[in-house]
């Protein structure tokens, strides 16, 4: 989706747009329950350095590629990955997994594995910490795995394997919760890399690793919600900050305000529960995604609204092509959606 950068967002600048605005905050309302929320984590350079040596002093020496001592069941391992996307869009970060000890569950085990009515390979601690692609810090995302073996009923349809539940996070993921699992690759893409832990993990991109999509199921503690009024949904006609209704709609092409709730931490920072700020602006830090009619409208400013606890304005460009009639706008924040409403285009 394209962004067009501006110096300043264009807020309310009447008393009587924000008297309507703060109404809207104070009257916000639910019209229906929010979709799912469905992140697809892409990772890379993923390898996993087997604790293979008892000698502290040769830990991440070795420059070159390593192979493993092969490991015993009960063993440990660490890995670490580069986070390069989510859900298509171009991210930053890194994902680690401490496994505190394989465990080689089998229901019919070979040499060395437990017998056991199921089959895992480990469990373990897994973390996600998400920066857009400019290396702004988004949140992360922590969980507790069960590793390999067949995933829990009910994830995506895409997961194949583990069973992870996403016990918490923080920034834009403060508080969430739900369950995650892997994607295959594709044939002949290598899933991970496996090296001893006398490999220096400072070389692990020069030195390669393996791919892995990672599927969340995120129920979040907060999500996008545009502001209801009487009169509908709190969407404005950018020029004027009049409601847009069935008697003064929308055009195709027109610039829009919405007002929101839940789309998370700002930049400069707010404390928790505090109004934002007139100046600086509070820009919200996360990716802002607003959709007609599930196209990508243009989103040109998110930010807190100034005296406003957890109130947000968002300014975006209707799509050109934007059918006459009922639209459905959506808004998303750190790839959480809100709930859709409806606004009248001609």
């Amino acid at each position: 989706m394209k962004h067009t950068t501006v110096a300043r967002p264009r807020l309310l600048e009447t008393a009587l747009a924000a008297a309507l605005c703060a109404t809207a905050f104070s009257q916000l309302g639910r019209a229906q329950v929010p979709p799912a929320s469905i992140l697809r984590i892409d990772t890379t350079n993923l390898v996993v350095y087997y604790d293979d040596t008892p000698d502290p002093s040769k830990f991440a020496t070795d420059p070159n590629v390593t192979t493993p001592i092969t490991p015993r069941n009960f063993a440990r391992n660490i890995t670490i990955a580069d986070i390069v996307a989510v859900n298509g869009q171009r991210a930053m970060g890194t994902h680690t997994r401490g496994t505190i000890a394989n465990l080689g569950l089998n229901t019919a085990p070979g040499p060395g594995q437990a017998i056991a009515d199921t089959a895992r390979g480990a469990v373990a601690v897994v973390t996600f910490e998400i920066l857009k692609s400019d290396g702004t810090p988004i949140g992360t995302i922590f969980g507790n795995a069960l590793v390999a073996g067949n995933p829990p009923p009910g994830p995506a349809s895409t997961v194949s394997a583990a069973n992870i539940v996403i016990t918490g996070g923080t920034g834009a993921f403060l508080g969430v919760r739900g369950q995650m699992g892997t994607v295959p690759p594709p044939a002949g893409v290598v899933a991970a890399r496996s090296a001893s832990m006398t490999e220096d993990p400072g070389n692990r991109r020069r030195n390669g690793g393996g791919t892995i999509q990672w599927i969340a199921h995120l129920i979040p503690m907060a999500y996008p919600e545009v502001a209801m009024l009487p009169a509908g949904p709190a969407i404005t006609h950018s020029n004027d900050f009049s409601l847009v209704t069935a008697s003064k709609p929308a055009t195709a092409g027109e610039v829009l305000s919405l007002f929101a709730r839940g789309l998370g931490p700002v930049t400069p920072g707010v404390d928790p529960g505090q109004p934002f700020p007139s100046s600086p602006l509070a820009k919200v830090n996360s990716p802002v995604e607003v959709s007609v009619n599930g196209k990508a409208a243009e989103v040109l400013s998110a930010a807190g609204y100034p005296g406003a606890v957890d109130g947000y304005q968002v300014n975006f460009r209707v799509p050109p092509d934007a059918a006459k009639g009922l639209a459905s706008i959506q808004v998303s924040a750190a790839w959480i959606s809100g709930a859709p409403v409806n606004i009248p285009v001609q």
